[in-house]
């Protein structure tokens, strides 16, 4: 009896934990799933919204996008286990700063020097921010996916990013590239000390049809009248709820009231390709007035070119003659000086001896007097005159003559 008593114990506590591990994943399958869905419907909202503003700080869909990123990314994060043993919480920037440094031109290293951001939570926070104004957020995820050994270093079994459902999330961040975003990294919501805190309400909004025909006192005086009978059904029962209808109703609605946006962003978008074309047909228009100026200044740049030219060659031709009339005078003065040169040789050998005399020595007094005295006779003669052999005896016949030899 003990025995038995023993195997239903142990049989009973082999089930029981067999039932708390199936409970166990199942609840960490729902959480999975609910995180991806309600960030497929957070990244739908954000791209809705900025059709008609600007994503900012403000922003209550982005609010709600960056505490579900937050959510999924610590996901089963581990803990950093201290010296002593123990395991202090850790937040995804952790992750985030290892896994990413492969991605060309990171801002990682932007974060980590920011002053005014201190916390971990509050650097992931604003790498979040950033990421989406670069628009590389996508990329960010699938470069940190990739690496798996780093990601099974940081995450536990289980985890949102070592699932199947990691590709979706890159897959579904990859639509946010197509918004532009405006976020001031000094604001409160890079406040690290509170955890984020995700607002389901936007997902679960219900609208009641004004056609329905039950109201909802009915339904509650409805269902306190069945309560207080037990299990007696109530004798009058309104007519039924038709779903079907109501709800056929609810999409047509819907189909129409996109259909009138549709309309209305096609009227917008025409008015704006009109204004594109005109603002294309003027510059087109200027464009060719402005190369009909080109090819005329071209035009008359070449003609003005070839005027120049032409003038170069004849002022080149000029100063050709020029030279050669210049050589020509040169010549014609050499030879007349040379001509000039001749004449007063000669004539300097036709001067009177007198002259010479008188150009050689001083004009002495008895000199004037001789020449006074010369010219005053009546029989004057020449110098060469007097030399011949009227006027001068020669020595030798001086020497030869009887009458003066010594006796």
């Amino acid at each position: 009896m003990a025995s038995r008593s023993l195997g239903g114990l142990s049989g009973s506590r082999g089930s029981s934990g067999a039932g708390k591990k199936s409970l166990s994943a199942r609840n960490a399958a729902v959480e999975r799933r609910n995180l991806i869905t309600v960030c497929r419907f957070s990244v739908k909202t954000l791209i809705d919204r900025s059709c008609f503003e600007t994503i900012d700080d403000s922003s209550p869909e982005f609010n709600n996008f960056a505490a579900i990123l937050e959510q999924i990314l610590s996901h089963r994060l581990k803990g950093q286990v201290t010296w002593f043993g123990y395991e202090s919480p850790r937040s995804f920037w952790d992750y985030i700063r290892v896994a990413c440094r492969k991605v060309s031109q990171n801002c990682i290293c932007s974060i980590e020097n920011m002053e005014n951001v201190s916390s971990s939570r509050a650097k992931g926070r604003a790498w979040i921010r950033v990421a989406l104004m670069e628009k590389h957020l996508s990329e960010y995820i699938s470069t940190a996916l990739r690496d798996f050994k780093t990601t099974r270093r940081f995450y536990e079994d289980g985890a949102i990013v070592l699932g199947e459902e990691a590709n979706m999330l890159a897959g579904m961040l990859l639509g946010l590239n197509a918004i532009d975003f405006s976020f001031c990294l000094k604001g409160q919501g890079l406040d690290g000390n509170f955890p984020a805190v995700i607002d389901y309400t936007p997902y679960l909004k219900f609208t009641q049809s004004s056609d329905s025909i039950s109201s909802d006192e009915e339904e509650l005086r409805t269902l306190g009248s069945s309560g207080s009978s037990g299990s007696s059904t109530p004798e009058k029962v309104g007519p039924p709820f038709i779903m079907d209808e109501n709800s056929w109703f609810n999409k047509c609605k819907r189909v129409r009231h996109k259909y009138q946006l549709t309309l209305e962003q096609k009227g917008y978008l025409e008015e704006l390709l009109r204004l594109r074309e005109n603002e294309l047909s003027k510059s087109v228009s200027q464009n060719k007035l402005l190369l009909q100026r080109i090819e005329d200044s071209e035009l008359a740049h070449k003609l003005e070119k070839e005027q120049l030219e032409y003038i170069i060659v004849e002022l080149q031709d000029q100063l050709k003659s020029y030279h050669s009339l210049d050589q020509l005078s040169a010549e014609v003065s050499l030879s007349q000086t040379s001509l000039d040169r001749g004449q007063s040789q000669e004539g300097e050998g036709k001067q009177d001896p007198l002259n010479f005399i008188s150009e050689g020595k001083e004009d002495t007094p008895s000199l004037l007097g001789l020449c006074g005295s010369l010219t005053s006779v009546a029989s004057y003669k020449s110098l060469t005159s007097l030399k011949s052999n009227d006027y001068l005896a020669s020595p030798t016949t001086e020497m030869t003559s009887p009458g003066l030899t010594p006796s």
